[in-house]
């Protein structure tokens, strides 16, 4: 059984001590492609590097609404070597990840905006798909996606548990990426919300080294723990692990465009 992990982070400094033992042994057992997605300039530079050491990594560049520079200029800049190293880099595979964050930050939802629309124009221009991160912010999210046109169907990294959301994801072709919470005993509506997602447009996540599941929940996580998202929604969609992995196995491939 072979897995895809379609979001994690190893550029951060959790695995400072021991990333490339740990992106040998997530190999070893059996999840044999994974992204690590950028969030910053600096972390999409750093998820480049880590990707080129690996044939079965793979990477992303955007800036986060987490790490957006409050000066314009420097705003412009940084989307502009985004859109360089994206363009320059054949293991980039989307702009992400992007979006809105109205939890950490509430003092610049404009600024997020102008951002996040800004990186899905890069997207669109180099025919990439986006990946997006969403927090306490559904509602502007939404709006955005239903007004935009894509070049390629996006992906809702660790997606909200939100109905409107993913539909008004689903209506756009986008893919729906879970991560640890599905397993969480208090995500009370998981099981619903993944009952209304196409297997065609499923994706596994783990987001190491942050959100692990159960059983390993607050410890460090990493993608060999995303076999355990695997056997969740297997369970709630009433299949086996095999066919989940193999199915989200080919989506990534197809969402990625990885041949």
């Amino acid at each position: 059984m072979e897995l895809f992990d379609s979001h994690a982070h190893y550029d951060d400094e959790k695995f400072n001590e021991d990333r490339d033992f740990i992106i040998k042994e997530i190999y070893k057992s059996g999840v044999t492609k994974f992204v690590s997605a950028g969030y910053s300039l600096e972390s999409s530079k750093k998820g480049i590097e880590i990707s080129n050491k690996y044939d079965y990594v793979y990477t992303t560049c955007g800036i986060s609404p987490n790490d957006i520079p409050y000066e314009k200029d420097k705003i412009e800049q940084e989307l502009n070597q985004i859109e360089k190293l994206a363009k320059e880099n054949a293991k980039v595979l989307a702009i992400g990840e992007i979006g809105l964050d109205y939890y950490w930050n509430k003092d610049n939802k404009d600024l997020q905006k102008y951002v996040f629309l800004e990186q899905i124009k890069i997207a669109n221009k180099l025919n990439l798909p986006i990946m997006i991160h969403t927090r306490d912010a559904i509602m502007d999210t939404i709006d955005i996606i239903k007004n935009t046109e894509f070049a390629k169907p996006g992906i809702f990294h660790c997606c909200p548990f939100n109905k409107d959301l993913i539909q008004a994801g689903l209506d756009k072709g986008f893919y729906i990426s879970f991560a640890g919470p599905v397993t969480f005993k208090n995500s009370k509506n998981a099981k619903e919300i993944v009952s209304i997602v196409p297997i065609e447009k499923l994706l596994i996540e783990t987001d190491s080294p942050y959100l692990s599941p159960e059983p390993n929940r607050g410890k460090r996580n990493d993608s060999r723990n995303v076999v355990f998202i695997a056997k969740k929604i297997a369970e709630f969609k009433n299949m086996n692990v095999e066919e989940i992995a193999k199915i989200t196995y080919k989506n990534a491939k197809d969402v990625f465009n990885i041949k």
